[in-house]
């Protein structure tokens, strides 16, 4: 590490995607743009990019901008007018930037995404490599959805989804949620003074219990703390620090990356920690495949599984692969290469049950052909994410040997196989093999028995490249 303009150390180099919404970048009643604002946004991102850093920006505000120029006071209710202001205001929300950063000589590029452009793989390729070829050549992507014909970002606020999924895109090491706000308050800072900002969240689905975030959005965004979780969630599986602060410091986000890396290293710290809320990123993030089909593809349709296909799927080791044997139904119809939810039954089971049925998924898995990477044995050695003082809501009908192979259903079978959405809760997210028809055929079977009831076998696998959130507890029901 050397020294830079400033005489300080200089640090590793890292990619950071910085997100501003609308209220960063508006006024809230003027709907003028903040120009101090963003003019202190473009000289943090110069001087981040001149201590080595690649820097990407995910821009909201386009809306915004469109207020101002057409002279309206708010915005409008139906989808059409919503999306005839994104088209006016994109134009003068990228003019504005490029004028911004053209006075310091800082090329950018305009970068506009929707969400069926990155649930197609290819095109979700031909986007990271794009992103990663203008970080190269020294160019700061700014990303915005394609609101003037996307539903999603205007509806749901999914800007700070697409920077999450945009973090994940290019492996980037941090991703800055800007908001009117410090970070992630116990309560709401805007009506209790007593509220306290939270330093670290290791997990999201606790700090969910503990705080209340319905409440913190601006009049022009669509989102609100609520979605900075959803973001932070998808970001930190997929390895990326997410921080939460303020867009009113945004020249702090050098102060936390320079805190980050020294605290790290056990140098003495000689500086106070900028106020923020920091996620911390997985040990062991999700592969690109794998985020790709878990928070970026819309799901066709569900798959059910049993408790012991949950049980073997919930660990690393498993590879992410799902047996026929451990199909019980499915919900939906969908094709083959579509993304599908992984769901379980809304009941309870005793221990003897599962156990049972974990066996005998793991029986099947014994089936399969020596070349495929996870064995029964490898997963039987792993070590369990279950705790035994809780009862998981699971349901399913056991696996079956290649000499007890029935083709006729049985009661339990044909009820779980007419469950609806509301009587199952999706557990993860996978890419199907085969379409619904096909996986019904041959749910609960041995897979070696594909080839005879499907006239053909691509895989041995009816689902792969699923996910599962592990450990998943959910409160008992009546059955």
């Amino acid at each position: 590490m050397g020294k830079d303009k400033g005489g300080l150390t200089s640090l590793p180099q890292k990619t950071i995607v910085i997100k501003l919404g609308t209220s960063s970048i508006v006024h809230e009643t003027t709907h003028q743009p903040l120009l101090s604002l963003l003019s202190a946004v473009v000289e943090t991102v110069v001087d981040l990019k001149q201590q080595g850093h690649k820097v990407v920006l995910v821009s909201s505000g386009a809306i915004g901008v469109g207020l101002r120029t057409m002279n309206m006071e708010s915005r409008p209710k139906s989808l059409a007018g919503k999306q005839a202001l994104a088209a006016i205001g994109q134009g003068r929300l990228i003019a504005l930037w490029d004028n911004l950063f053209g006075q310091l000589d800082q090329p950018i590029a305009q970068v506009l995404l929707t969400r069926g452009d990155i649930s197609d793989r290819t095109r979700y390729l031909n986007a990271v490599n794009t992103l990663r070829e203008l970080l190269s050549m020294g160019v700061i992507p700014i990303v915005n959805e394609n609101d003037t014909i996307s539903v999603s970002e205007i509806k749901f606020g999914d800007n700070d989804t697409l920077s999450a999924i945009t973090s994940s895109m290019i492996h980037a090491d941090y991703l800055f949620l800007l908001t009117d706000v410090d970070g992630l308050y116990n309560t709401n800072p805007r009506k209790d003074p007593l509220a306290k900002l939270i330093p670290v969240v290791q997990s999201i689905a606790a700090i969910r219990a503990e705080v209340s975030t319905s409440t913190l959005s601006s009049n022009l965004g669509t989102g609100g703390m609520e979605t900075k979780l959803i973001a932070a969630e998808i970001a930190t599986a997929a390895g990326v620090r997410t921080v939460v602060m303020s867009g009113r410091r945004v020249g702090r986000v050098r102060g936390v990356v320079e805190y980050d890396h020294f605290s790290s290293s056990g140098e003495t710290l000689t500086r106070e920690r900028p106020p923020h809320t920091a996620f911390i990123a997985s040990t062991e993030p999700l592969h690109d495949l794998k985020s790709w089909t878990s928070h970026t593809l819309n799901p066709s349709g569900s798959v059910i599984i049993d408790a012991g296909a949950h049980h073997v799927l919930s660990k690393r080791e498993s590879g992410g692969r799902l047996l026929a044997a451990g199909v019980i139904g499915v919900i939906g119809a969908f094709a083959s290469q579509q993304a599908v939810r992984i769901v379980i039954r809304r009941r309870r089971i005793g221990q003897e049950e599962r156990e049972e049925e974990r066996k005998n998924y793991l029986s099947a898995l014994e089936t399969t052909r020596p070349s495929t990477p996870t064995t029964a044995a490898s997963l039987a050695q792993a070590p369990d994410y279950e705790d035994p003082s809780v009862e998981i809501g699971l349901g399913g009908v056991n696996g079956n040997s290649d000499e007890d192979i029935v083709l006729v259903e049985t009661d339990k079978v044909k009820q779980d196989a007419d469950l609806g959405e509301a009587e199952v809760v999706e557990v993860g997210r996978g890419l199907a093999n085969y379409n619904s028809a096909q996986i019904m055929a041959v749910k609960g079977l041995n897979s070696s028995f594909l080839p005879q009831l499907l006239g053909y076998a691509d895989s041995e696998y009816v689902v792969e490249n699923v996910t599962i959130r592990t450990p998943f507890i959910i409160t008992p029901s009546v059955v």
